[in-house]
């Protein structure tokens, strides 16, 4: 019997509070919870405080396919919060600082998992602190030169920067983001070889843009989706600048996604479906394709199975939903039905 694969997920796990309900979430769990339940062997590198809130964490995550015992306790920092309100069924935060997962600590326990993993996830939300930025920088450049680098670009205003994002990039060698943030992804990044004005672009979360006002100012009167050959380009600019990198994978909510590399492309048209809230759906997409990359999918079917899960995620409540057994099944099976 083939070992299962080891996955990691670096950085933030906290809790959503929502209108009617107090969730737990953070990409990185959310990711590590989906790749264990995808059959490989996940865990969470994160940071929790030592109050309620981090023993509701332990507790709600003991009975599901992920290992906690990674997880570091802050005796100081509370564990983390973050106030989610839904508007047209698409999220909206607000992220407390500081916290426990500001503080990551580098450790021997967690080098020791990350030279053998086979994939690990981070995003850029997770690096806001200095302390955090530094041990995750650190972890992912520990990683073997066959491990699976994922960069999860999570634009919460106003925490990111340029350097972080120019960071991350010459260390992953997949980076995942939705469409709303190509644009402000390049323009951190000062690659504007391709004209603003040629392309149309949804920023319908203008609260993406607090740090940018002149970007902000330049495209506020856009109103139509972002073309997919504006996104293919974007792709392989940041393909042709980071050599690291092997593709880039961008989500387009009920639309599908696009997944680039230097070879080739393949774009995805996506499921119908009812949305009860989107919070967490991109992370079960970047679990699925991480998985499928794992065990050497195409491109077709990498975005196969990114939408049917993202898809799956966005019509249940909450980002870690229950998965019956025989969902999970009928889901691989139409994936790979794909693949043959």
């Amino acid at each position: 019997m083939t070992k299962p694969h080891l996955i990691l997920g670096v950085g933030e796990l906290l809790w959503d509070v929502l209108p009617n309900a107090t969730r737990l979430g953070g990409a990185p769990a959310n990711f590590a919870v989906m790749a264990g339940r995808l059959g490989n062997r996940a865990a969470i590198l994160s940071r929790i405080g030592r109050d309620d809130f981090g023993r509701q964490a332990i507790d709600r995550l003991t009975p599901m396919p992920v290992e906690t015992s990674l997880l570091q306790v802050d005796p100081i920092h509370e564990t983390g919060r973050v106030t989610v309100s839904i508007v047209d069924h698409e999220p909206h935060y607000t992220i407390h600082k500081p916290t426990a997962w500001d503080f990551l600590e580098l450790s021997d326990e967690w080098i020791q998992n990350v030279e053998r993993a086979d994939a690990i996830c981070f995003g850029s939300l997770a690096q806001r602190h200095p302390q955090s930025r530094q041990t995750i920088q650190t972890l992912v450049a520990e990683a073997s030169a066959s491990c699976i680098r994922v960069f999860d670009v999570n634009l919460r205003a106003p925490f990111y920067s340029a350097e972080v994002m120019q960071e991350s990039l010459e260390l992953a060698s997949v980076v995942k983001m939705n469409e709303n943030e190509v644009p402000l992804v390049l323009d951190l990044l000062n690659l504007n070889l391709l004209n603003l004005d040629e392309r149309n672009v949804d920023l319908a979360n203008l609260d993406l843009l607090e740090m940018n006002t002149d970007f902000a100012a330049r495209t506020a009167d856009a109103s139509l989706p972002t073309s997919t050959d504006f996104i293919r380009k974007a792709a392989e600019q940041l393909l042709s600048v980071f050599p690291e990198l092997q593709m880039v994978a961008i989500t387009r909510g009920a639309r599908g996604s696009l997944l680039v590399t230097r070879d080739e492309w393949d774009e995805h048209r996506g499921f119908p479906i009812k949305v009860v809230d989107a919070v967490g759906a991109g992370d079960a997409f970047t679990a699925a394709i991480t998985h499928y990359m794992l065990r050497g999918a195409d491109l077709a079917t990498l975005n196969e199975a990114g939408n049917r899960w993202g898809g799956w995620l966005a019509s249940q409540s909450g980002a870690m939903p229950a998965l019956p057994d025989n969902v999970r099944d009928a889901i691989a099976a139409a994936i790979e039905k794909t693949a043959g």
